[in-house]
């Protein structure tokens, strides 16, 4: 049986569609005939869409927001071993003032301060670092707004026993993480053990609740590159989504296949399908391997012409990325002036 029990909301929406989410997550079994039996996915239709709305253009005006909203949605990450106070204390200042002669954007940010004419530069969405690096980028983005993500339960590799995942994701909670960034069990998962993989994801879910504020969101990681095909990452979506991820994210960034056009469309039609069916929105997260403002774009795109505009905001949808707002920074630049910065407009993270 699961560790703890599902959402009330999500088990009400679900026996709303016709199947009570307790029998399908009553056994392995139920579970895997449900898994199995949602549709297959056709990959050459999926990749040639992905590869067909890469090629919309996008004009200046509208390229100019994209890029705007675009770093808004940047969960700016350190993820090394190498990792240091100071430097989450210097990813901490690049998120709130990521050019640091135009400020947060008023359109994109709700604090008064932004309403200065020359704050134009929106910041982003969240620092995502290591537990033990969580209590710095707290102190560091203090009344900011920008979130605090921590990855969580033995990440990249998710090796390790349930009660310690755990024990990192209290810690990350109990230093004041918003956000909790977990990976499945993908050794569980690739052997059908998809119950194992929901009750894990159910037992850190309740471990992201607080008592004296609000719960931390929960971006559950499937590791897009070492599922196989399609339609392992169509089940593992709908998997994190019905144990109550409030986000579904494709990869740790380690590992040599991250996001991609094709495997976040997948994605994104999961998203869709299950709030056509559930009434509950999940966001989507990608990934490692975004680096420059056109692949943001086309993700963007991907965005608006797959589940429109309620998912273009930062609360519904990030890039997880490290060297992309510094491209984004750069294209800003060349719309704004009509020439590129020296090498030096940009910090080197």
């Amino acid at each position: 049986m699961p560790t703890t029990a599902p959402s009330p909301r999500l088990s009400t929406a679900f026996e709303q569609g016709g199947t009570p989410l307790s029998d399908v997550t009553a056994s392995d079994s139920a579970l895997r005939r449900f898994l199995h039996g949602l549709p297959g996915v056709d990959a050459v239709g999926l990749e040639a869409r992905a590869a067909s709305l890469g090629t919309r253009s996008i004009k200046t005006t509208a390229k100019a927001y994209a890029i705007d909203l675009a770093i808004s949605m940047i969960d700016l990450t350190t993820l090394e071993g190498a990792d240091t106070p100071g430097k989450v204390r210097a990813l901490a200042t690049k998120a709130v003032h990521p050019d640091p002669l135009r400020y947060a954007s008023p359109r994109l940010s709700s604090d008064p301060l932004d309403a200065e004419p020359d704050r134009t530069t929106p910041r982003t969405a969240a620092v995502c670092v290591y537990p033990d690096m969580v209590e710095t980028a707290v102190a560091a983005l203090d009344g900011s707004g920008v979130k605090v993500a921590s990855v969580a339960t033995a990440f990249p590799a998710g090796r390790a026993a349930l009660d310690v995942k755990l024990a990192d994701v209290r810690e990350a909670v109990a230093a004041g993480a918003d956000e909790i960034d977990m990976v499945i069990d993908r050794g569980a998962f690739l052997s059908g053990r998809y119950l194992k993989v929901y009750e894990e994801i159910l037992a850190v879910k309740a471990e992201c609740a607080r008592a004296d504020g609000p719960d931390a969101r929960l971006k559950v990681i499937f590791e897009t590159g070492e599922l196989s095909t399609y339609d392992n990452i169509r089940r593992a979506s709908w998997l994190g989504m019905m144990a109550g991820a409030d986000f579904i994210k494709t990869s740790t960034g380690k590992v040599g296949t991250n996001a991609t056009p094709a495997n976040t469309l997948l994605m994104l039609e999961a998203v869709r399908d299950f709030r056509a069916q559930t009434g509950v929105q999940i966001g989507v997260k990608p990934a490692g391997g975004i680096r420059t403002s056109k692949d943001a774009i086309k993700f963007l795109v991907l965005v608006n012409e797959t589940v429109g505009a309620d998912w273009l905001d930062n609360h519904w949808f990030r890039f997880g990325a490290s060297s992309l707002l510094n491209d984004l920074l750069m294209q800003r630049q060349k719309l704004s002036t009509g020439r590129y910065s020296g090498p030096d407009y940009v910090t080197v993270d």
